[in-house]
């Protein structure tokens, strides 16, 4: 089986195996901390017609920052095995501290994606949107599935 999972310094094996297994590309980006049925939908609506799909997977010191604590549920290694299980994802990055959009930026142009997916009520939309166009890539707008979130979920549960 190809290996799915890739840590940031490893980023050159993931560009040769990229450019080696698949074209084109689309990038996302994300906690992924418990999936559910709207992860899944927009994982496969991004990847529709596309060969390849990259997902690139926050650290457990980010999720906490943006979702709180108690967060993430699960590491960044446990959250990226359940990714690499699913058909729809080819590679997984695993990101180390991104505390600034330049460190983004810098990920994306070195990755070099033909698309990068994003939901419509995405917070980072256009920071997405510059670095689409600056990479020339397209962006891929889904839908957001209503009532469908981690927090939601961790809510329901009394986990969070």
């Amino acid at each position: 089986m190809l290996n799915k999972i890739y840590r940031l310094n490893e980023i050159d094996r993931l560009l040769l195996a990229i450019k080696k297994n698949c074209q084109p590309t689309v990038l996302v980006g994300g906690c992924f901390d418990i999936i559910h049925i709207g992860h899944i939908k927009f994982l496969r609506a991004v990847k529709k017609n596309k060969s390849c799909l990259i997902i690139i997977l926050e650290n457990d010191a980010k999720v906490k920052k943006l979702k709180g604590a108690g967060r993430p549920f699960f590491t960044q290694l446990e959250r990226a095995e359940v990714l690499a299980s699913l058909l729809t994802v080819d590679y997984i990055l695993l990101l180390g501290d991104m505390s600034k959009n330049h460190d983004y930026e810098k990920l994306v142009i070195e990755l070099s994606p033909n698309f990068i997916g994003a939901t419509e009520s995405d917070p980072l939309f256009k920071i997405k949107k510059v670095l689409a166009d600056r990479v020339g890539a397209e962006l891929i707008m889904v839908p957001k599935i209503d009532m469908q979130s981690t927090t939601r979920i961790a809510k329901l549960l009394e986990l969070d």
